[in-house]
């Protein structure tokens, strides 16, 4: 097996792979599930940092739809990152991977805060950090936190891993004709207006050059794939 090409990497999860099949909630099979597939990688001696979102517990764009502050939907969101971040932990330690959650809202009495140094620290001794709430701030999505934290562990890449082979011109789930890319460029990708990444994650992983990786989570290997540099899913960069 060919050693990995990124050494360390930012693995950006939507909240809905810890979902069970209604696509709500928290499936501890599923965490299960998960926790091992970040555990394959683990173990090619790939340093692992995760950002996850929380679309499985709460969509801030549903309270809005219904008035609510924007600032208040943000900071649930952000909340409910941090349980998602939790059970995920807890997966990943019963699996022996030793893992700390850190946030970006103190929170001291169930996970670290959020220090740039001892988050790097921690990847340097084997450890997954998985970090919660966003950016901390309200009007930032996950995607955009998980491109910041990219560049403050100085991370090699930015993998998103979702639920589709990687990023098309239309919906592949609802357009069976879509097109599939293998390679865009970020200019290409914020020109299209692909949702794949909001406008501002794709412009900061631009203007730092950090290449970005899309694929399937749950496809056979994909992530050790990616990791290995093989062409899996749909690579972004300059």
């Amino acid at each position: 097996m060919s050693s990995p090409k990124y050494r360390r990497i930012l693995l950006k999860l939507g909240g809905e792979a810890l979902a069970g099949p209604g696509g709500f909630g928290i499936s501890p099979e599923r965490a299960a599930e998960l926790a091992a597939r970040i555990k394959a990688v683990k173990e090619m001696g790939v340093e692992i940092a995760i950002v996850i979102g929380a679309g499985n517990l709460w969509r801030g764009r549903d309270g809005i739809a219904h008035r609510m502050d924007r600032a208040t939907a943000d900071q649930m969101g952000m909340l409910a990152t941090v349980m998602n971040a939790l059970a995920l932990r807890d997966a990943l330690e019963r699996l022996g991977v030793p893992t700390r959650v850190q946030t970006a809202i103190e929170m001291r009495a169930i996970a670290e805060p959020y220090i740039r140094l001892r988050a790097i620290r921690h990847l340097e001794k084997g450890r997954v950090v998985i970090l919660g709430a966003g950016t901390g701030n309200p009007y930032f999505t996950t995607d955009t936190a998980a491109a910041l934290r990219a560049m403050e562990i100085h991370a090699d890449v930015l993998i998103k891993a979702t639920k589709v082979d990687g990023v098309y011109d239309d919906d592949p789930m609802v357009n069976p004709n879509a097109r599939k890319f293998d390679k865009l460029t970020y200019i290409e990708a914020l020109n299209l207006r692909l949702k794949v990444l909001d406008s501002t994650a794709l412009s900061l992983c631009m203007d730092h050059n950090l290449p970005i990786i899309v694929l399937d989570l749950w496809q056979p290997d994909s992530l050790e794939r990616a990791v290995r540099g093989e062409p899996v899913g749909t690579l972004i960069d300059s």
